[in-house]
């Protein structure tokens, strides 16, 4: 088995009152990047934060910033969170017509970018964007809201994204799954070919956040 997955915690789980501490405790404990899930409400039911709380998490980070676009103007506030301090910005294939013209934009901004696919969307769809996206983002949970249990055809649709990538480009390109993720579920999903396992609830919901990180870290 490959390398260990990056761990991304969702600041979605986290204690918002205490953002900077969490942000650090979670640094501590051995998380590689901070992953900021961005709602409005229209795209997704559920509203969450936007550049400002970036802009906040970035002053008290240290480690990369994953910033997830569930938005219905994901051109808007793509650009607004690049300046806020993102180091990778995604988005929902879905949410626009006009995927090429908000990947070159963002890659214009300065920030990695990744496309984002929920889990009725066929991997396929990604053929044309392939030269513009550093990060492909499976949704391991239909988008809305944490805590929800991962879709059991979720290894496999990695499965065949990772066949697909290396059939149609050269280019390294990573496999992020977001929604679901657990102790439970971590090794499969990472020997199914997944590069960063997002996870909010079984991390910052952890008693010990360095136990946690490592179980999400399975042993080759």
């Amino acid at each position: 088995m490959a390398a260990a997955p990056l761990v991304a915690a969702s600041l979605l789980a986290a204690d918002f009152s205490r953002l900077g501490e969490e942000v650090r405790a979670m640094e501590a404990a051995g998380a590689d990047w901070h992953h900021l899930d961005v709602m409005d409400g229209r795209f997704v039911p559920n509203l969450t934060f936007g550049p400002l709380a970036v802009a906040a998490v970035k002053k008290a980070a240290a480690r990369f910033l994953d910033v997830h676009l569930m938005i219905a103007d994901p051109l808007t506030y793509g650009l607004k969170c690049a300046a806020a301090g993102a180091g990778l910005v995604s988005f929902h294939f879905e949410a626009t017509a006009h995927v090429h013209q908000v990947l070159v934009a963002l890659r214009a901004a300065g920030v990695k970018t990744g496309l984002a696919l929920t889990p009725s969307t066929p991997v396929e769809v990604l053929g044309p964007m392939l030269n513009y996206v550093d990060l492909v983002v499976i949704m391991g949970v239909n988008p809305g809201f944490g805590g929800q249990e991962l879709i059991p055809e979720t290894a496999g649709k990695v499965r065949r994204l990772k066949k697909f990538l290396a059939d149609h480009s050269d280019r390294a390109i990573l496999i992020e799954v977001d929604g679901g993720v657990n102790r439970d579920n971590a090794r499969e999903l990472h020997e199914a070919g997944t590069d960063v396992l997002v996870s909010g609830t079984q991390l910052y919901g952890a008693p010990d956040y360095a136990e946690a990180v490592a179980a999400l870290k399975p042993e080759a």
